[in-house]
This record gives structure tokens, sequence and C-alpha cells, in this order.
């Protein structure tokens, strides 16, 4: 028996020998499928994009529209709301401010009420200034009504009245006045015309209509009845027993 030999041995460990482990990165690599956008998919992706923000804002600048409309319309009705009290104010706040003619030398009162115009002297004023201011309105066709204020000294102001600056009060709009006095019989009633110089005294209330012109249709008529609390001069005897 001849005993084994190096090389012999080495072929005997070689098939008995473990496989050998398969490569790090497998035995096959396999394809992954991977397909772009064609231009076609994109040109349908832009447009439909195109057409959304198209729609939002349109939606947004109705929305912004109708926003500034009702607005303005709730800016246009506050300051007449504003105007409507000033004025209702200013006429309860009427005052029977004397003062003495220069011709005459008699005592009259400033109240000179028409039935498209009004001067009086209030205690109140816009500005809240000091002292007793005199107001003027009136109306002018195709403009509005207007206001004019001035200092009521202790003279007659009405000169200093029209010299003011008037102001738009209201646009598109025109002024009607009444007045409302007692007769000797206690019962009450309305004229359109009112003289202090005259009959020494103010009315009981003033009657104001106004009414929206044609440019100004979507509006409605607007009315302010404001009591006057001092009626007579504390020095004076009223004369309005001349209107019976």
């Amino acid at each position: 028996m001849t005993a084994p030999t190096l090389s012999s041995f080495c072929e005997r460990s070689a098939a008995f020998a473990l496989p050998a482990p398969p490569p790090a990165h497998g035995g096959y690599c396999g394809k992954k499928s991977s397909r772009g956008f064609t231009l076609l998919e994109i040109m349908i992706a832009l447009s439909l994009t195109a057409m959304l923000l198209t729609m939002l804002t349109a939606g947004m600048y109705g929305v912004i529209r109708d926003w500034d409309n009702n607005a303005e319309g709730l800016e246009n009705s506050l300051d007449e709301t504003v105007a409507l009290l000033q004025l209702e104010r200013a006429l309860q706040g009427a005052f029977p401010h004397s003062f003495r003619d220069p011709d005459t030398l008699a005592r009259q009162v400033f109240f000179v009420g028409e039935p498209d115009s009004l001067s009086w002297v209030s205690t109140v004023s816009p500005q809240r200034a000091p002292g007793l201011t005199a107001w003027r309105l009136y109306d002018e066709p195709g403009a509005g009504v207007f206001l004019q204020l001035a200092p009521a000294l202790s003279d007659n102001p009405l000169q200093r009245l029209e010299d003011a600056e008037p102001r738009l009060l209201l646009a598109d709009y025109s002024l009607e006045f009444n007045y409302l006095f007692e007769d000797l019989e206690f019962a009450r009633r309305w004229r359109d015309t009112w003289d202090g110089g005259e009959l020494l005294a103010l009315p009981m209330a003033v009657h104001i209509v106004l009414q929206p012109t044609a440019r100004n249709a979507r509006n409605d008529e607007l009315d302010i009845v404001a009591s006057v609390r001092a009626v007579e001069h504390r020095n004076l005897t009223p004369n309005t027993g001349l209107l019976q």
C-alpha cells in the first residue's frame, strides 16, 4: 500500500470544499423599467393647470368686486346716517339767538326758514367749537344739499353765513322744510315758512324731507323730524299769534 501523496490529499480536499459564495451583487442584474412623461401629457397638464388658475382668478376678482361694491354702499349709507344725525342734533340744539336791528334798534331772533332753505343758530357745532354756531342748509339743483357754518356773534350772522365756504353734505338730494307751531286753540299745525325776526320765537319742530334726484333713484326718501328744545327767548315776547 502506497502512502498518500500531497497532491492526492489536495485533490480530495478540493472535492469536499464548500461552494464559493455568490457575487456581492447577485448572479444577474435585473433591469427596472423607467418611462418619462411625453410632450402631449405635459401639454395637457399645463392646460388643465391654466384653466384652474383662470377659474380661481375670475372667482377671486368677483369676490373682491362684490366686496368693494358692498363696502362702497355701506360707506355711503354711513355718510348719510352721520349727516342726518348731525342735522338732527343741530336742530334740537337750536337757540333763539337775538340781535339788535341797526335800523330799528329792535331786538330780533335769528331764524330764517324757507321752503327750500333754513338758517339758524345752534349750540351744536360739528367741530365742537365753543360758543354758538350759525348753520345754513340749502340745496342746489343738480348738485345736492349744501351746508354753511359761521360763528354766531352778538350781531346778525346772516352775512357771515352767506360768505362761508359751502360744503356738499348730501349729493343728488333736494330739500323741503316745514315748521311746526301751536295756534291759539292749542292745535299743532305745519307751515312752510318761518321768520324769526318777525315772530320772535322758534318753531316747535322742523321737518326736513330729503328727496333723491333722478341720478340718485336707487336711494329712498329721507325724513328728519327734530323737536326744538329752546323755543322762546327769555327776554322777548313771541308774536306767534300772527300765525293764526
